[in-house]
């Protein structure tokens, strides 16, 4: 009996073993092949002069303040228009909710949906008591060592002078685009886009204009940082997460703090014990969505265990997800987050205060709402006293746009044309862009640019000591420029 029990468990294990395998070399490579681009010669030191007279105005935006820095935008717009005088003298250029510029480009094909690039002039601030750590001058622009240094110079001035230059060398090689091209430039996307990239969406709805696709700032050429796979990774965000902060207020009998109230009364007592449960008892991770099909897209193109696990999520599932929640990059995408970021309470050491505040950041995963969040909130809080409420400049998750649509393929053409040895595959963005406010006029918002990136160079974004390679930049004209050519033969 026993024989025959391990006999049978031996035969499953086998079973098993060969279902795993089977389903491991059935999983394709999704990667398309398609013929290299033609060669396209870009003035390299040309451009990265151009990028580097863009970082010197200190496009610093304000959510309070909108005429903060106001004159550094104008002559930043002064700027682009000496420096790229065809796009100029062919587009329309207008100024909309006082900095942001909406350029466009009237294509020959009446009945064919407009196409957009965003790229946004704004940049966030020097972290106070950083500066002595930059290698060069953060809003110098120094070119040294085959980059180019300073704030803006990847986020996200590098993408708009791209975009301009591809533009100015259509224009001058007598392109004419079948569908209208429009730039939209926002001043105030890193404060949330509500003077800027939601403005040019009502100018454009007032005139009825849907658009084929969007393309913004998101993902990046990622090199090394997804264990597994050799290649570099160029991931197109077809969504972004939700945003939502949480300001969480509890009262309490204030006293001198001689005479202490019961164990767990006090305001910093009830507020410290809902941040710790907020902090433990998070929203579950899952590998759905978006995050999914990344994996199921990546998993070919990955050696060792790495692509038998992907390839049988059924399977390994849950060690796959546990892998998963170690990493912050990588627990970002499975999940809504959970960021204590802001604790307010008392004003004297010897006073127990009357009331205790916080604020908890959510970024919000497809599938997840800023209502089903709010009521997380409360169920962790677990006590009426506590007062909630929402800061402005909340939004539930994007829209997925879909993967299968032509503008899609027809990224993902044009990437494996530029980097024939990137895997092209969809991603999440973890974090806002100004592309979120064009849903409303379209169903094919992608977020991403091929600019280059190892795992060491993630804390130069926001951070110290803001980079791009010189010749990075050149493959931003490529891109731009082949993108905006294939367009004028690719079909609806």
């Amino acid at each position: 009996m026993i024989k025959r029990m391990l006999l049978a468990l031996g035969g499953l294990v086998l079973l098993l073993v060969a279902a795993v395998a089977v389903n491991t070399v059935r999983q394709g490579s999704r990667q398309i092949d398609v013929p290299a681009a033609p060669p396209l010669a870009v003035d390299e030191k040309g451009v990265a002069d151009k990028l580097s007279g863009a970082i010197r105005f200190k496009t610093v935006s304000s959510h309070d303040d909108p005429q903060l820095n106001v004159e550094e935008f104008r002559k930043l717009h002064a700027y682009l228009e000496q420096r790229f005088p065809r796009v100029h003298a062919t587009l329309k250029r207008e100024v909309v909710g006082g900095l942001s510029l909406l350029y466009t480009w009237p294509g020959s094909d009446p009945k064919a949906l407009p196409i957009l690039l965003m790229a946004h002039q704004d940049v966030v601030p020097i972290a106070p008591g950083t500066e002595a750590n930059w290698k060069a001058e953060p809003f110098a622009g120094e070119v040294k060592d085959g980059f180019v240094w300073g704030r803006g110079a990847w986020d996200d001035k590098a993408n708009l002078i791209s975009q301009l230059e591809a533009l100015e060398m259509l224009v001058a090689s007598g392109f004419k685009p079948r569908q209208t091209i429009y730039l939209a430039s926002g001043a105030d996307e890193e404060v949330g886009g509500l003077r800027g990239a939601a403005q040019i969406v009502k100018l454009l709805q007032s005139r009825n204009v849907k658009l084929d696709f969007v393309i913004d700032e998101g993902l990046l050429i990622t090199d090394g940082i997804m264990p597994g796979l050799s290649k570099p990774a160029a991931l197109i965000g077809i969504a972004e997460k939700g945003y939502l902060s949480v300001v969480m207020k509890v009262p309490a009998t204030p006293g001198h703090s001689s005479m202490p109230p019961p164990h767990g009364s006090s305001a910093i007592a009830m507020m410290s014990a809902a941040l710790r449960r907020l902090d433990d008892e998070q929203l579950p991770a899952t590998i759905r969505g978006v995050a999914r099909e990344m994996f199921e897209t990546v998993a070919p193109e990955m050696s060792g265990f790495g692509r038998v696990a992907l390839s049988n999520l059924w399977l390994f599932g849950p060690l796959v997800q546990s892998q998963l929640e170690k990493g912050a990059s990588t627990n970002a995408m499975i999940r809504t987050t959970t960021a204590l970021t802001i604790v307010n309470a008392g004003n004297k050491d010897n006073v127990i205060p009357g009331m205790a505040e916080a604020t908890v950041n959510f970024r919000l995963l497809p599938g997840d709402t800023r209502d089903s969040v709010m009521q997380h909130v409360k169920d962790k809080a677990g006590n009426d006293k506590f007062e909630l409420s929402a800061l402005p400049g909340s939004a539930d998750p994007s829209p997925i746009s879909p993967t299968a649509s032509s503008s899609y393929q027809l990224i993902n053409r044009t990437v494996r044309s530029l980097f024939p040895d990137v895997v092209v595959a969809p991603g999440l963005m973890i974090a806002a862009t100004d592309s979120r406010h064009f849903s409303a006029i379209s169903d094919h918002i992608y977020r991403f640019s091929p600019v280059r990136a190892k795992a060491e160079d993630l804390s130069r974004f926001h951070g110290t000591n803001e980079r791009i390679a010189t010749t990075n930049l050149a493959e931003l004209v490529r891109f731009y420029h082949q993108l905006l050519s294939n367009t004028a033969t690719a079909p609806q």
